[in-house]
């Protein structure tokens, strides 16, 4: 299993820098009791009422990737306090990594409560896809009420485009906004089309767009 390493002080004094060496160190030595192959270890100072910590992040962006298959910590406070590591405990459930503690010394147990929370979060979390599901198809429909013919403006159908590099029409999300689409619904109707669009990348386009038309 792949796992990553991640220590966390509260404070940014000289004598932590001792602590997160001894919580590496501890933590190297459970995973070569458990025979993890460490990909990185992840060490930071930082308060663990904030949930958008650079270590956190960066952890999170590994896990997205399909990197990790569990993270070591010395205990569930190194995780964070309060909502914001019930927030980090949650993007760690979706993912299916396991979590193991040096003071578990083996997979850390999460309680009753911390389940119910993290099971309501979920059941929420799931209405709020589809709600934004709806969202998107509404829309799709007026734009189309507003004269817009997804058929005729793009060329590509069917294909499928943008796999090694990603190529959009540009100029489709360009009136597709000035129909009055977000982003999301702009990048929902370009991939039924076959492009890999992703919000970000709509938006991305759409802003680069609009700076060189304002350079001109």
């Amino acid at each position: 299993m792949k796992a990553v390493i991640y220590c966390r002080v509260s404070t940014d004094k000289t004598e932590q820098e001792t602590s997160l060496a001894r919580q590496r160190a501890e933590l190297e030595k459970l995973a070569k009791e458990c025979g993890f192959d460490v990909i990185q270890v992840i060490a930071e100072q930082a308060s663990g009422y904030e949930a958008d910590r650079d270590g956190v992040l960066e952890l999170l962006a590994l896990c997205e990737e399909g990197a990790v298959d569990a993270l070591l910590i010395q205990d569930e406070t190194r995780l964070g306090r309060g909502h914001a590591r019930m927030a980090v405990l949650h993007c760690l459930k979706k993912r299916g990594v396991k979590i193991y503690s040096a003071s578990h010394r083996g997979e850390m147990p999460l309680s009753e409560a911390d389940e119910m929370v993290l099971s309501i979060i979920a059941i929420v979390e799931e209405y709020q896809r589809k709600i934004h599901n709806a969202k998107i198809k509404r829309g799709m429909q007026r734009a189309i009420e507003r004269g817009y013919r997804p058929e005729r403006n793009l060329a590509r159908r069917g294909e499928n485009a943008g796999r090694d590099r990603i190529e959009l029409p540009v100029e489709e999300i360009v009136r597709l906004r000035g129909r009055g689409l977000t982003f999301a619904e702009i990048a929902a109707t370009l991939r039924s089309f076959g492009y890999a669009a992703s919000k970000a990348t709509v938006h991305r386009r759409y802003q680069e767009y609009m700076d060189e038309h304002e350079r001109r």
